[in-house]
């Protein structure tokens, strides 16, 4: 997803939202990396689920081992790890693997966002466009364009004959 994140950047994204299911240290250190990237705050939720949070049965495999796969209803199956990270890459809240929770962080946009960007724009100062550019076409379109012609004459079980 680097180019959707340089267009969202090119747009003067300042809070970047990334929920997932993921969670780690290594997710937090990709949050990290798009934040310092952006020049932007990322809020990253991510969910936090025991056991008891899902129907029964049937009986889920939580684990790729079966000696590890445990049915009691505190056990933990999604560890959380939600985290705000500031546009320099410094974890403002969490990560929160304790269980389910609300933090919050005061952002500083007009402070902040500017400083970071100072130091690193990449679709400003530091991009170089003479070399390298992106093309985003927004306008809307449709999933699905016919190509074919219109059938000019029909045979005589009413199908096309000149496609």
């Amino acid at each position: 997803m680097p180019l959707l994140r340089t267009s969202m950047y090119a747009k003067g994204i300042e809070i970047y939202c990334a929920p997932t299911a993921d969670s780690g240290d290594k997710w937090v250190s990709t949050m990290t990396h798009v934040a310092m990237e952006g020049g932007c705050y990322v809020l990253s939720p991510i969910q936090f689920c025991r056991r008891k949070d899902y129907p029964y049965p049937p009986k889920y495999l939580y684990s790729p081992s079966e000696e590890f796969v445990t049915y009691d209803s505190d056990s933990i199956i999604w560890a959380g790890g939600s985290v705000i990270i500031s546009p320099h890459g410094e974890v403002l809240a969490g990560p929160n693997y304790e269980g389910e929770g609300l933090f919050t962080a005061d952002l500083d946009v007009r402070g902040e966002i500017p400083k970071a960007k100072f130091k690193f724009d990449m679709v400003g100062h530091y991009s170089r466009p003479d070399i390298l550019n992106l093309t985003v076409n927004n306008r809307p379109l449709v999933p699905v364009i016919f190509t074919s012609s219109p059938c000019k004459s029909k045979d005589k079980d009413g199908e096309c004959k000149d496609i």
